[in-house]
C-alpha cells in the first residue's frame, strides 16, 4: 500500500519509475473494472460511446490519483482507496445549515443512500443551485437541509473528513453494522481525485502547470 502524500511531487507525472509503475497498475485496474462492468449494458449506442471515451477517463483518473494528495492509503493493484471504516453510518442531523451556505456549483459532496437495510456512502459533484435547492449530477435535486426533492431514499451530508473519507473509500453498512467496502465507479474515483482537501467548502481548482 502507499501513502497518497508519498506520491505528491513537482513536475509531471513520468519524473519517476514509481510514479510510471503506479499509473500502469492504476491503468490496468480501471480498465479491468469498467470493461467487466461495460459487459452488462445492453444499449449498443451507449456502449460504442463509452468504449471510446474509455481511455480519456482511464488516463484522468491514473493521472489525478498519481500526482494528488489525497489524505488515504491506496491499493493500486485494485485502484481503490483505503481508510479504517466508523462503526456505524455517518449521522446526517449533523448537516446543520450546511446547503443553506455553502452550496456551490462544482462542488463535490458525499451522499448517504439507503436501500432497504443496506446503507452506503456516495460522492456525487454540485452541477446547479438556486436559493433554496441544489442539483447533483446524477443524484438529482435536493432542499437545503438536504432531502431529496426526487423521493430517493438519499441524503445529502455535510463535506467533512469523516464523510469524505466514508465516500471515497466505498464504505457501506448492512443493518446498521459495517460490511466489505465497495468498490467506486470510474467516475466516482474521478471525483474522489478532484477534492479540495484544503477546503472542502470550495471546489478544487486545477492550475495548469508552465
Amino acid at each position: 500500500m502507499l501513502a497518497a502524500s508519498d506520491l505528491h511531487q513537482q513536475g509531471d507525472i513520468w519524473q519517476s519509475d514509481a510514479q510510471r509503475v503506479l499509473y500502469a497498475q492504476l491503468c490496468n485496474a480501471f480498465y479491468a473494472r469498467e470493461i467487466n462492468r461495460l459487459t452488462h449494458e445492453l444499449n449498443e449506442s451507449r456502449l460504442r460511446k463509452t468504449l471510446k471515451s474509455l481511455p480519456y477517463y482511464v488516463e484522468c483518473a491514473a493521472t489525478h490519483i498519481v500526482n494528488g494528495q489525497v489524505p488515504f492509503q491506496l491499493d493500486p493493484q485494485n485502484g481503490c482507496w483505503l481508510e479504517k471504516q466508523t462503526a456505524h453510518p455517518p449521522d446526517e442531523k449533523k448537516n446543520g445549515t450546511f446547503y443553506q451556505t455553502d452550496k456551490k456549483t462544482g462542488l463535490i459532496v458525499p451522499l448517504l443512500v439507503n436501500n432497504d437495510n443496506h446503507t452506503r456512502v456516495a460522492i456525487d459533484s454540485i452541477d446547479q443551485v438556486s436559493d433554496n435547492k441544489l442539483h447533483c449530477n446524477e443524484h438529482g435535486w435536493f432542499d437545503c437541509a438536504g432531502r431529496s426533492l426526487d423521493g430517493l431514499a438519499v441524503v445529502l451530508l455535510k463535506p467533512s473528513k469523516a464523510t469524505m473519507a466514508a465516500a471515497c473509500c466505498g464504505h457501506q453498512w448492512h443493518f446498521a453494522k459495517r460490511c466489505t467496502p465497495r468498490t467506486l465507479s470510474l467516475r466516482e474515483m474521478l471525483l474522489a481525485g478532484n477534492i479540495n482537501w484544503r477546503n472542502l467548502k470550495r471546489p478544487y481548482v486545477h492550475v495548469k502547470k508552465i
